[in-house]
């Protein structure tokens, strides 16, 4: 069973996080940050992978760090529970559209982190959430999954939708990149034979 959990705390935040990546969507998130965790329950439903994210930060300042440093626990466990990526599809892409916004994402589990971000948003916020902090969770989940993600936002004039439609591409994604290769026979998919 691909599960992991991970319990990161500094002066700013106290997180924990554990996933399930052969699970069926379920999640239980609670951040402290309402927009946040609606947009984490929808990576783990889309990517239908078991979620559960507890998390107390310097809110009193603003969200950045808890929205931050989750991302970075979240790549963590996502890092340990995927392994040595024995088996797995390892690359993954989705088309999302979202009523106005249409979103693509595509990733690879390569272990080498990159992101390329052509999203903007219309706003500065989001109700009380800062659009930016979509950007920063993407950054710290990326680097510390070691995965190369690129996300493109063709059209979108509605910052919810755009952030929600970048959220639920990089899930399809994720799912189909972690889902396993019945043509592969538990190699791993690199002629390096390591990821």
């Amino acid at each position: 069973m691909r599960t992991a959990k991970i319990m990161r705390k500094t002066a700013e935040t106290d997180i924990s996080v554990e996933v399930t990546l052969d699970g069926t969507g379920r999640y239980d998130n609670a951040t402290g940050v309402g927009f946040f965790d609606h947009m984490l329950d929808q990576l783990a439903r889309h990517a239908m992978l078991d979620l559960t994210v507890r998390a107390t930060g310097d809110l009193h300042i603003d969200d950045h760090h808890t929205v931050e440093d989750t991302g970075i626990a979240l790549g963590q466990a996502l890092a340990q529970a995927v392994g040595d990526k024995a088996g797995i599809t390892r690359y993954g892409s989705c088309l999302l559209p979202m009523d106005d916004a249409l979103v693509r994402a595509a990733l690879d589990l390569s272990g080498r982190p990159y992101l390329v971000w052509n999203v903007d948003m219309p706003t500065a916020k989001i109700g009380s959430f800062d659009t930016e902090l979509v950007r920063e969770f993407f950054q710290a989940f990326s680097t510390h999954g070691g995965i190369t993600l690129h996300v493109d936002a063709l059209h979108g004039i509605n910052s919810h939708h755009i952030a929600e439609a970048a959220f639920k591409s990089v899930a399809r994604a994720l799912r189909q990149a972690l889902e396993a290769d019945p043509r592969a026979g538990g190699s791993v998919p690199s002629t390096k034979g390591a990821l």
